[in-house]
């Protein structure tokens, strides 16, 4: 995936585009599997790789990056990589100092309190520049692919990284966010547009707003939707303006099933569906202009190798075997098991030859 005006000159050549093909709506083989947080602590490799240093330099590290993306698709046949980063760079490259608690998450020590605070952060246009670190992984990355598969890159969505900026870190509720937003909706939206112009130059593809649940409809339609539209049109014109080919786009919004039909119209070519919708409901909402993408509950993974094959059946049939990508609902948890997820892999595969000669 192109970012920051990367073309594919001087890059091998693509050698499995099933991905794109399913992202893009054209007919594949089999259908196409990845899995959110693929390069994660479930691989023992990941962990002794993460272990030298900690989190944010890791993601400022380029070549550990790079090995990071690697290691899953030396175990299993994936057909995509995605980039090893993390949303939070974004607020990070706006200047708001961010640390990885082992055991808690990010924290924040200041976060956002007045509409005032919002002066100390960077000039947006900066941040791709703050960021070269990430296009250096990126293209590092698509060198050592080979070609192999495509390579995902990926950003938060605005609100849900205001959330983050006000929160200080995680949160159940989101309370002090959503008071911004029905306190100081005018402040939220000038920080809601300072972070789509950051995201614009920086993103490449999946967009993930992980707090969506928080919002009900009108909020998401006021506070949300707008800027998940802007984001998609304005890198879309940026590629053409660029003279790049065009890049297919995927939105996430976990726990955004209120908004499925809103998000199916926004602009991008995928939407990801988390594991508490059904697909064929889905299917019957968005309609046939979409491919749809995940959605096995990440917990199914527990399961038996047998069990794990038996839901994946079930799944594609729900699905159907064109405009599907095929993944998780949510990412991989660290106390799964890599060969449940090479069973998950295999299977979808395997199963998805077998829809298509029947």
């Amino acid at each position: 995936m192109e970012a920051n005006g990367l073309g594919s000159q001087g890059f091998p050549e693509l050698k499995n585009d099933t991905f794109l093909r399913a992202a893009w709506g054209e007919d594949t083989d089999y259908t196409p599997v990845w899995c959110m947080r693929q390069a994660g602590r479930y691989l023992p490799e990941f962990r002794e790789t993460r272990a030298a240093q900690d989190f944010f330099s890791t993601c400022r590290s380029p070549e550990a990056c790079c090995e990071l993306t690697l290691q899953p698709l030396r175990r299993f046949p994936l057909d995509a990589a995605i980039i090893f980063s993390d949303i939070l760079v974004v607020p990070q490259a706006l200047g708001m100092e961010v640390t990885m608690v082992p055991g808690k998450g990010p924290s924040f020590p200041e976060p956002l309190r007045e509409e005032r605070d919002l002066e100390h952060l960077r000039d947006p246009a900066t941040v791709a520049s703050e960021l070269g670190y990430v296009f250096q992984a990126i293209t590092l990355t698509r060198q050592q692919l080979a070609g192999r598969v495509p390579l995902i890159g990926f950003a938060g969505a605005p609100w849900t990284l205001m959330t983050y900026m006000v929160e200080g870190g995680s949160s159940s509720t989101m309370a002090q966010a959503k008071r911004w937003l029905y306190q100081r909706p005018q402040a939220s939206h000038k920080l809601l547009r300072i972070l789509t112009d950051a995201l614009v130059p920086y993103l490449a593809l999946q967009l993930f707003e992980s707090h969506a649940g928080h919002l009900g409809p009108q909020l998401f339609n006021k506070f949300a939707l707008p800027y998940i539209r802007d984001v998609a049109k304005r890198v879309k014109a940026r590629l053409q303006e660029s003279g790049l080919a065009p890049v297919p786009m995927i939105i996430f919004a976990k726990d955004g099933h209120f908004a499925l039909e809103e998000l199916a119209q926004a602009g991008y070519e995928v939407v990801g569906l988390d594991w508490t919708v059904a697909p064929e409901k889905a299917r019957e909402r968005v309609g046939k202009t979409v491919t749809l993408q995940g959605n096995l509950d990440p917990c199914a993974l527990y399961a038996s190798e047998e069990e794990i094959g038996r839901l994946v059946q079930q799944m594609l049939n729900d699905f159907g075997p064109q405009r599907y990508i095929a993944n998780l609902g949510h990412g991989l948890y660290p106390d799964m098991d890599p060969e449940h997820v090479g069973a998950f892999v295999d299977a979808v595969h395997r199963y998805s030859r077998l829809l298509r000669q029947n």
